[in-house]
């Protein structure tokens, strides 16, 4: 992988694997991070700690790696299930306090960009309001008129 800086020695294999693999499909793309920062909603920054294997990126940014790439179906479930391995093997940081097993450190980011979400439907307002409003603005429209034609005539 050219350009890329080694990654460290004692990653383990899961998470090397992975890491790999998101620099093999960002470099298929053709796209700097900056672009790729901005056709993802994650940032340049963002995406070098992930393809540098810094910190272990959120599934929906490996999902909108895909999109980007024009992977879907099985290729790009793949990716999900290397994201879930090498999440479950990403190195803890020292200072991290021990969980308990089965609880998951790194959660899975639930910000989608606006193009990904899916469609919800509106909050259900209330109407009552909008209708006296405007039967009240009518009215005073009409009194307007009124009082004006008879003021005039």
């Amino acid at each position: 992988m050219g350009g890329w800086q080694p990654l460290p020695e004692e990653l383990p294999a899961e998470v090397r694997h992975f890491v790999e693999q998101l620099r093999l499909l960002k470099d298929d793309t053709g796209l700097s991070l900056v672009s790729l920062g901005a056709r993802t909603a994650y940032s340049k920054s963002s995406w070098q700690r992930y393809l540098n294997a810094v910190q272990p990126p959120p599934r929906q940014a490996v999902v909108a790696l895909c999109r980007v790439a024009g992977l879907a179906g099985t290729d790009a479930e793949r990716h999900a299930v290397r994201w879930e391995l090498a999440v479950q093997a990403w190195p803890r940081p020292a200072s991290a306090p021990e969980r308990p097993p089965g609880t998951e450190e790194y959660e899975d980011d639930p910000t989608l960009p606006w193009w990904d979400r899916p469609e919800q439907e509106p909050a259900a307002r209330p109407h009552g309001r909008l209708l006296l409003s405007a039967v009240l603005l009518l009215l005073v429209l009409l009194l307007v008129t009124v009082v004006g034609a008879v003021l005039l005539g």
